[in-house]
């Protein structure tokens, strides 16, 4: 059974270079997501979010793969899409303001079926609190620029600002949400060896 890597046919989304940021038209795709508010390292509601997106998503995998599709992939990055309810005037300080959707993209292959169906299983083996929370949906982002930031997630505001220097330099401006893409495991890997994809929508 072939292997399909989304990680490789997507990779200028999902590599980018710490050196300069690059734009990049980002189509539309599908993701399970989970809403919600306040400091992710204090907030419960961000950790279950977490947990039950990657649940769904390796319930789904293992679905596709042992069932009659019979197609196996690799599951693709954590997300985040983040802002403040004052969009002008976000602060990197003021965790507990924070607005959040974390996500987890899926193949075209993936159906809401195949969705309903994941969900069912996760509830009947683990039944996590935020399963009610998780949706499907398309999110189509557009013409974006991104940067790769190395370190931990607290001291991305300088990385931040070159990508904003860029896009004002570019003849663009932001639009839409800050976007966060984790290529590293929090859990595994030190601090300051985290990989991070900083992605802003511009227009």
């Amino acid at each position: 059974m072939a292997k399909i890597d989304l990680r490789k046919e997507l990779k200028h989304l999902y590599k980018a270079s710490a050196k300069e940021p690059v734009l990049v038209e980002v189509p539309p795709m599908d993701f399970l997501m989970v809403d919600g508010a306040g400091d992710p390292n204090a907030a419960g509601g961000f950790q279950e979010a977490v947990e039950v997106l990657y649940a769904v998503a390796d319930a789904l995998k293992s679905m596709l793969k042992l069932g009659k599709e019979a197609i196996d992939y690799t599951v693709m990055h954590l997300e985040g899409l983040w802002q403040t309810e004052d969009v002008n005037g976000f602060s990197f300080g003021d965790k507990g303001s924070w607005q959040w959707t974390m996500m987890i993209m899926q193949p075209r292959f993936v159906t809401a079926d195949h969705v309903a169906r994941a969900l069912k299983r996760v509830g009947e083996k683990k039944n996590p609190l935020a399963l009610g929370n998780v949706r499907f949906e398309e999110f189509d982002e557009g013409l974006s620029a991104q940067i790769l930031h190395v370190g931990p997630y607290d001291a991305e505001l300088p990385t931040i600002l070159r990508l904003h220097k860029f896009i004002e330099e570019s003849g663009y401006e932001p639009r839409g949400r800050h976007h966060e893409i984790y290529l590293g495991d929090p859990r595994r890997a030190a601090p300051e060896k985290l990989k991070t994809i900083l992605r802003q929508p511009i227009t």
